[in-house]
């Protein structure tokens, strides 16, 4: 982490919270950290080049917005976590899954407009890739951490 100059940790702490809702995002963010929006663009995207930055996105809460959610953890043969994580990603309901050195190897969260939809999600994505231990795991109590890391 030395090897990254004061400007960018600026601009890493700046973007973590309060991301602007806006046109130009980047043109609100720049003018607080005093440089051009094409500048700031540029120090991005070379921070997402360099994988300081994996994405920049916004997070929302399902059930606010009338969607359910749910984590999922399957046992998943070495041989098929290609086939299965590629059939997982097509699904425009999954968020994000991983690999984990578990028994339940493959983790990933589910959202949907109702819960029989990922059910039935789930059920396809066994079909296809002959997966058969798929864990759905739906919360049951919420707990919202922020992820804000100081530079």
């Amino acid at each position: 982490m030395s090897n990254i100059d004061r400007k960018s940790r600026e601009i890493l702490n700046k973007i973590q919270l309060n991301f602007p809702i806006d046109a130009r995002p980047f043109r609100v963010l720049a003018q607080t950290l005093d440089m051009s929006e094409d500048d700031l663009i540029e120090r991005v995207s070379r921070m997402k080049e360099d994988s300081l930055i994996r994405r920049i996105g916004g997070n929302f809460s399902p059930d606010k917005l009338g969607y359910f959610s749910t984590l999922c953890a399957a046992k998943v043969p070495e041989n098929k976590i290609d086939l299965f994580t590629r059939t997982v990603n097509a699904y425009s309901g999954v968020t994000h899954n991983y690999v984990r050195d578990h028994t339940f190897n493959i983790w990933f969260t589910f959202i949907a407009s109702s819960v029989g939809r990922i059910e039935k999600s789930l059920e396809e994505i066994k079909k296809e890739t002959g997966v058969e231990t798929l864990l759905n795991l739906p919360a049951t109590r919420v707990f919202k951490i922020s992820a804000n890391f100081k530079l």
